[in-house]
């Protein structure tokens, strides 16, 4: 498929979700305002072509947002969590419907292969199923009380205003994954995406604005308010707003974290990852060589649980070192909207240019590149986003390999005897998010995944580090911020606690035997 094919196309998709015309970076739901703060401009990294410009957010919105999601919070908690459910039922419905216009989008104005665009919007609609049934299930816990004719009981209320801010590599999946569940519990969400691709935001806002209209949903439940950081700060520098889900680096993580610790409100952080892949000498190499390449290359290494560093036993390595070689001089780079090949741009230039310093401080570290990567240009690459892969011997412990690359650059390393020696090095990086081995040992997996093993939030055997599942908490310790979001019991971070206890008795004791009579 040629870039011009994908621009003609790409303005169907853009017909078909009624953005043709987009100038508001701000809306409660159908209300779009007349925003006239500084224009955003979104470009593919496909083809480098203009796809349209936004107008993002000022203060005056961000106010005017916020007020009318505090109106809608009243009306919505009130609304029985399964008729919540049934709504965002309806708007998982709707995704369906839309999943291949809003697949093409994701995948044109990120730059992630169509599969992995179709992927994320499935993503969404997991994470709508999962919510639907969850919302007949926000239980607490009956408790014994001490005293007698007492009952007590733990319950959940839902939180209020829920901030979300989300990276670009995942332009619309992280959004549902918090939005989702927080309407169940009876939250409204205000959406500060990526100012990187600002049509995939609006996209889904009108989406779910077309469901929650269909249902007499208030004006409030989903905003998004579409700018740069300043938004962000006042979003978490905000009282009204008591949680602030936050996806990014570990640096913009630290300062939401600290602005919202300040306020004592909540933050759920999704941060960077450094993710290992262990090798042992049993593992099965057909397994993981596919494994290894798609965490390492897909989405052009610009996940969060991308495979950064392979810890291969040194009876295996110079084997699997080349077999990986050979395996990356069949990875085809092109046009991600074109299906035969399996690795699309970088999200822009810088991106580009932070590829090739990292590679060049490897050289400079020692390490010996095994595979050399770097800008590609020429007829397809005239964006000049795209680059191709590297794989680099290095030593776990050099500066730059202790920090996240957010490109397709993979660190391969030895280790010899037991499998705690490749443990100890996986787990030797200030990063905590996703980890694997590939192992037959029974011994060896069951250890990596016991508390003397794995310190990440997310640690497979025999399948690689990328692609997590919706029925499982996502997210990750140390830098990567502890947050989880999701499947499991994730639900609760977007819910107040609150224990009761009920006296049916007509006498007053006191707990722990206190005496106090006059």
């Amino acid at each position: 498929m040629s870039t011009a094919v994908a621009t003609t196309e790409i303005k169907d998709v853009l017909k078909e979700l009624g953005i043709e015309e987009v100038n508001s970076g701000a809306s409660t739901g159908n209300h779009w305002f007349a925003t006239r703060g500084e224009k955003i401009d979104s470009y593919s990294p496909v083809d480098g072509s203009h796809i349209a410009s936004v107008n993002s957010a000022t203060e005056t919105e961000y106010e005017a947002c916020i007020i009318k999601a505090q109106e809608a919070f009243k009306q919505w908690r009130l609304v029985p969590a399964p008729k919540r459910g049934e709504i965002v039922r309806q708007f998982g419905q709707k995704l369906r419907e839309y999943k291949e216009p809003l697949g093409k989008l994701v995948t044109y104005e990120m730059g992630k292969s169509y599969q992995e665009g179709l992927g994320e919007v499935q993503e969404m609609i997991d994470i709508c199923d999962f919510a639907v049934g969850l919302s007949r299930q926000l239980d607490g816990s009956t408790l014994h009380s001490e005293r007698p004719s007492h009952r007590m009981y733990d319950q959940y209320h839902p939180l209020g205003i829920v901030g979300v801010i989300s990276a670009f590599n995942f332009p619309v999946a992280v959004w549902a994954w918090n939005s989702a569940l927080a309407w169940i519990c009876g939250d409204v969400c205000i959406w500060k995406p990526s100012e990187k691709v600002p049509l995939c935001a609006i996209a889904c806002q009108k989406i779910a604005a077309e469901v929650f209209a269909e249902n007499n949903v208030p004006e409030g439940v989903s905003s998004v308010i579409i700018g740069d950081y300043k938004i962000g700060e006042m979003m978490t520098n905000d009282r009204r707003v008591p949680l602030v889900s936050a996806t990014g680096s570990t640096r913009m993580g630290i300062a939401v974290g600290e602005a919202v610790a300040k306020r004592l409100g909540k933050s759920l952080l999704e941060l960077g990852g450094n993710n290992a892949i262990i090798i042992t000498p049993s593992a099965n190499l057909e397994m993981v060589i596919p494994g290894v390449v798609f965490g390492a290359v897909g989405t052009a290494g610009q996940r969060c649980t991308s495979t950064r560093r392979l810890i291969i036993h040194d009876s295996i390595y110079d084997k699997v070192k080349d077999i990986l070689a050979n395996a990356y001089k069949q990875i085809r780079i092109g046009n991600p909207l074109d299906q035969n090949y399996h690795m699309g741009p970088l999200i822009d230039k810088a991106a580009v240019k932070m590829y090739e310093d990292a590679v060049a401080k490897v050289k400079a570290a020692g390490g010996k590149m095994v595979v050399e990567g770097g800008a590609l240009t020429g007829e397809g690459y005239e964006s000049g986003c795209y680059v191709s892969p590297s794989i680099a011997e290095a030593d776990n412990k050099w500066e730059i390999v202790q920090h996240e690359t957010f490109a397709p650059l993979l660190y391969i390393m030895k280790y010899s005897g037991e499998v705690s020696n490749a443990i100890a090095i996986q787990n030797g990086v200030q990063q905590g998010l996703s980890s694997s081995i590939f192992t037959d040992s029974v011994r060896e997996s069951e250890l990596f995944l016991s508390c003397a093993g794995s310190d990440c939030g997310i640690a497979n055997v025999n399948i690689g580090t990328s692609g997590a599942e919706i029925g499982g908490a996502f997210g990750g310790e140390k830098d990567t911020g502890g947050g989880r979001e999701s499947g499991s019991d994730a639900w609760k971070v977007y819910m107040r606690r609150q224990t009761n206890t009920i006296n049916y008795s007509s006498e007053l004791p006191l707990a722990q035997g206190i005496k106090f009579d006059f």
